[in-house]
């Protein structure tokens, strides 16, 4: 292992499954991915079986708080220990170059470790690494139950770096041939494909740390955003698997006195991935409410009094071109009932999103028990469906511009929670490489 704590990375021993076992089996999407649709989970359980995967060493998050959860919880624990004591894994050092291909769409990414003391997820933050969205407390706990003590570690977390130079991965995407092919497979569940490339010569390994401290460098930095050194450089940003990250960073501040600083769990295993990469879209989060107990038309106009006023529209496809294509001072929300569609417009909005605006009245109106729950979902089909459903309200948000990311949360501090989505679904990073914490 190799360590770089000036720009918060190391370079770590990466456990991978060994030869001959099925890959797509082996390889299942992120845990809080389809948390409203089990079928999805059986689905995978079913073309999984009883080969060896990463579904037995993960809780999906549509067991939270189901009979399943407990069962779910030990068996990752009891999997865990069993394939580090059978033969199941090979470990490679280095940095993997991961290409994911899915849609007619390519983007790469490189699996590293990060530093988490140089990672903080508290509001005002000026550290390397940061967290782009509110970070809840409270939904910590079940994830902190599975990763404390645990041996091991999967990543589905992705962290992003502003790269409009592609001087990091891009430089790797182009002597692919240079380099071992160590995975290439077909995705489960029409995901796409992925293909794992390893880095790990000393030359290339250097290019890549040289490349990454330039990015972090100081006067770049600050002649980039127009900013004073006094924000603090932000190197890493997250994109997916906030949570993921701050459970790790908890559990790290918790037990380094007791373990000490050269422990492995100071590190987490993410991919990172170049924000200006083409085949990387930012798709907007949007919110199903279940179980509706009054008029939310009538509570959101209470809510936002004079600023608020709604049109209802003839259809789905009505409702998203009209909030997709906004580009006023008026925040346009789509509205999705069993009735039909309709538009809400707030002027003098409180964020500089759509997505802030209608979370502070989602947030109040929710405390008060107004619905069951709510649940964050992706793609416009997901949330018209579900919204359609009687009892429920549907929220359709438009896609925030990646170009705005890295500045806004220089200068804001982090978004509102689930903002956006690096991609649909589908698209979201499937579990491969391990690492050993303990």
């Amino acid at each position: 292992m190799k360590n770089y704590p000036e720009i918060g990375i190391q370079v770590t021993d990466i456990l991978l499954p060994r030869p001959g076992i099925n890959m797509t089996q082996w390889s299942v999407i992120a845990c809080d991915q389809f948390t409203s649709q089990p079928d999805y989970w059986e689905n995978v359980r079913k073309l999984v079986g009883s080969s060896p995967s990463t579904l037995n060493l993960i809780l999906p998050e549509v067991f939270l708080g189901k009979p399943e959860e407990q069962k779910q919880t030990e068996l990752t624990r009891q999997k865990m220990a069993e394939y580090l004591a059978g033969d199941v894994f090979v470990e490679k050092e280095g940095v993997i170059l991961v290409e994911r291909k899915v849609d007619n769409k390519t983007r790469h990414g490189l699996v590293l470790a990060l530093d988490l003391e140089q990672y903080d997820y508290n509001k005002g933050s000026k550290s390397l690494i940061r967290a782009t969205e509110g970070t809840i407390i409270q939904r910590l706990p079940p994830r902190i139950k599975i990763r404390e003590g645990a041996p091991l570690e999967l990543p589905h977390i992705l962290v992003l770096i502003d790269d409009p130079d592609c001087t990091v991965i891009e430089p790797f995407t182009n002597k692919k041939a240079e380099l071992q092919k160590i995975y290439n497979f077909n995705l489960m569940m029409s995901s796409g494909h992925l293909t794992g490339y390893m880095i790990n010569q000393d030359a290339h390994i250097q290019q890549l740390v040289e490349a990454i401290k330039k990015l972090a460098d100081p006067d770049v930095y600050c002649q980039k955003y127009g900013v004073d050194i006094e924000t603090g450089v932000l190197l890493f940003a997250m994109g997916d698997g906030n949570h993921s990250l701050a459970t790790a960073k908890a559990i790290w501040e918790k037990n380094k006195a007791k373990v000490g600083m050269d422990h492995p769990s100071r590190y987490a295993l993410v991919e990172i991935e170049n924000i200006h990469d083409q085949g990387l879209e930012f798709e907007p989060i949007h919110r199903v409410i279940f179980d509706v107990k009054e008029n939310p038309v009538s509570a959101m106009r209470n809510y936002f009094q004079n600023n608020f006023r709604v049109v209802s529209v003839a259809s789905a496809n009505e409702m998203k071109r009209t909030v997709d294509g906004q580009n006023g001072s008026e925040h346009a929300i789509g509205l999705i009932q069993s009735d039909g569609f309709s538009v809400a417009y707030i002027s003098n909005p409180s964020s500089n999103l759509p997505v802030g605006t209608i979370q502070t009245f989602l947030d109040e109106w929710l405390s008060k028990g107004k619905a069951k729950e709510i649940d964050y979902v992706h793609g416009a089909e997901t949330v018209v469906d579900l919204g359609t459903e009687a009892g429920n309200l549907g929220i359709y948000l438009p896609a925030m511009q990646k170009s705005e990311l890295f500045k806004t949360v220089i200068l804001d501090g982090a978004l509102p929670r689930k903002t956006f989505s690096m991609g649909e679904a589908h698209e979201k990073r499937f579990y491969l490489e391990c690492r050993k914490i303990a």
